[in-house]
C-alpha cells in the first residue's frame, strides 16, 4: 500500500505509560514529530514514481542515496517507519527479564539478562546525538546496533531489527531533560514489550 500514508493509531493511551513516559511527551513526540515525518512523506510523494511503493519498498530504495530529493525522502520514510515501529515496542508495565524463545536467545548472545541490559543501555547512550538502539536478529543471533537520525536496520542486509529505544531528545527531553542514562534504563526496567520483540523473530 503506497500514499498517502496514514498515521497508525498508538497502540495505548497517551498517558500509558507514565510516569516513564508522561502523556505530554506522547503528545508531541506522536502528534508533533511523528504526525510532521507523514504529512512531509506525503507531500513529497505527491509526484513521485515511488507513491505507489510501500513503505519498506521506499526506505530500500532510497537508502545510501546520493541525490537531494531521494535522501530527503529517506529521511522521512525511515522517521515514519521508525516510529510505527517504536510505539509496539512499549508497552504499560512491560520491561523487566523476558521469557521464553528470547530470553534464552539473550543467555546465548550475553551471557546473562543482566550483561544484555547494560550493553543495550551503553548502545543507546552512547549513540552521539539523535537517533536509535536497536536489538537485532542477525545470522540466528542477537546483536544490539546503533543509528543516527532515521537510519534503521531494515536496508541493511540479514539484519532483522526486533526492539528499539528512541534516543532523540524530543523522545525523552520534558521527562529527562539531559539524562538519557535515566530514560533508556527506566524504558528497558518497565516498558520494553517482549511479546513484539519474540513476535518479530519469526
Amino acid at each position: 500500500m503506497g500514499a498517502p500514508f496514514t498515521m497508525k493509531p498508538l497502540p495505548y493511551a497517551e498517558d500509558a505509560l507514565s510516569p516513564v513516559i508522561n502523556a505530554q511527551t506522547i503528545g508531541f513526540h506522536y502528534g508533533k514529530h511523528h504526525t510532521t515525518y507523514l504529512n512531509t512523506l506525503n507531500k513529497l510523494l505527491e509526484n513521485d514514481p515511488l507513491k505507489d511503493s510501500s513503505l519498506e519498498e521506499i526506505i530500500k530504495a532510497t537508502a545510501g542515496s546520493s541525490e537531494a530529493a531521494k535522501k530527503t525522502i529517506f529521511n522521512n520514510a525511515a522517521q515514519v517507519w521508525n516510529h510505527d515501529f517504536y510505539w509496539q515496542c512499549l508497552k504499560p508495565n512491560g520491561g523487566g527479564k523476558p521469557t521464553g524463545r528470547i530470553a534464552d536467545m539473550i543467555k546465548d548472545a550475553f551471557g546473562d539478562y543482566d550483561k544484555f541490559k547494560a550493553d543495550f543501555a551503553q548502545t543507546c547512550v552512547t549513540q552521539f546525538g539523535s537517533g536509535w538502539g536497536w536489538l537485532c536478529l542477525e545470522g540466528g543471533k542477537l546483536t544490539l546496533r546503533k543509528t543516527a537520525n532515521a537510519e534503521n536496520p531494515l536496508h541493511m542486509d540479514g539484519v532483522k531489527p526486533l526492539l528499539t529505544i528512541d534516543v532523540w531528545e524530543h523522545a525523552y527531553y520534558l521527562d529527562y531533560q539531559n539524562r538519557r542514562p535515566d530514560h533508556v534504563n527506566a524504558v528497558i526496567d518497565k516498558l520494553l514489550n517482549w511479546e513484539f520483540a519474540e513476535k518479530n523473530l519469526g
